[in-house]
């Protein structure tokens, strides 16, 4: 099981800490370094910057989201980011949800959601593998263009750059088990939100089409610290905010990940409490056995008694979410 680390998006700025973090994650021999967005910063950006101060680690979007971009601009995003970093780049894509898509994007959320997203990756292959001109019969995302408000005259084209790597490699961000089941037919990996490495059959049948070599990437927060419980609080901030606020009361994807994996009461009355404007005691409701199975915390031998598990079952890529340098440094010992 390789390690990754995860930077997730800016919150008010930049942080200062995410180039030196990804330069001791490459020196403790990480494979990998992660960004993302959500309605602020972008995910190529910061890898452009920290591709410039690296020279080995890998550069992942986990995830960019597809509606911010068509997919000929993805990819070239994806294959320029790739040239300037000596083919570096991992392509994470996702979804994101109806209220981001269609409040932040203005644009419709897809009423066929596997589509959209099948359509996307072919689109995204084309350009990378620059064979021919890009077309695509598609309901989402055709090309040329042949809508009725088009003028007709679209032209199908080859990318002007020839891309370093045709099989670069692209992974998605699914929640739902049809979602992931496409997944492992049309990607090269999955980066799964949540994922606990002891209710690994929440998947297992949804992973049965992986090919060999298929990635899975799951990211995990992690904090060597002697208090479990205090180590917890960052955990439940963040599912308290996912599993709150990231979607509406009738359409959460992530609140419906969590009732999947068996807590169902406890995700809808963190989804009350936060849509009604009790942040704190939303927070307070995440279980702390949901937020400890899915996380790494606690003093070095319990996390090296925990960490056995998620190398013990199909997780090939483990992306940490760590705030210091001295939990990077025990994970990269105690994997190695």
């Amino acid at each position: 099981m390789r390690l990754g680390l995860a930077l997730g998006y800016w919150g008010r700025g930049p942080s200062a800490d995410h180039v030196p973090l990804a330069q001791e994650a490459e020196r403790l021999g990480y494979d990998s370094v992660w960004t993302a967005e959500s309605w602020g910063s972008d995910a190529f950006t910061p890898l452009t910057w920290i591709a410039a101060r690296t020279s080995r680690i890998k550069l992942g979007t986990a995830v960019a989201q597809m509606a911010a971009r068509s997919p000929t601009t993805t990819a070239m995003h994806a294959l320029t980011l790739d040239h300037l970093s000596g083919g570096r780049a991992m392509l994470g894509l996702g979804l994101s949800g109806p209220q981001v898509v269609e409040g932040w994007y203005g644009r419709p959320f897809p009423r066929s959601p596997l589509t959209a997203t099948r359509e996307y990756v072919d689109v995204v292959r084309q350009v990378l593998r620059r064979e021919a001109p890009v077309e695509l019969d598609g309901r989402y995302h055709p090309l040329p263009y042949d809508g009725p408000d088009g003028t007709g005259i679209g032209k199908a084209l080859k990318s002007i750059t020839h891309p370093l790597r045709a099989g670069l490699p692209v992974l998605l961000g699914a929640e739902g088990p049809k979602n992931i089941a496409q997944t492992a037919r049309i990607a090269d990996g999955w980066l799964p939100l949540y994922w606990s490495p002891s209710r690994t059959e929440v998947y297992e049948a949804s992973l049965t089409d992986a090919p060999e070599g298929f990635l899975v990437a799951p990211m995990a927060r992690a904090r060597v610290c002697d208090d479990v419980a205090e180590g917890l609080l960052p955990v439940k901030a963040m599912l308290g905010f996912y599993i709150g606020g990231m979607g509406h009361a009738r359409r959460n994807f992530h609140a419906d990940l969590m009732a999947r994996m068996g807590y169902e009461e406890e995700a809808r009355r963190i989804q009350r409490l936060f849509l009604d404007g009790r942040r704190e005691e939303a927070v307070l409701a995440v279980p702390d056995a949901f937020a400890d199975e899915i996380s790494l915390v606690g003093p070095r031998e319990r996390i090296a008694e925990r960490l056995e598990s998620w190398r013990k079952g199909p997780v090939t890529d483990l992306l940490v979410l760590a705030p210091d340098p001295h939990t990077l440094r025990v994970l990269a010992e105690l994997n190695s």
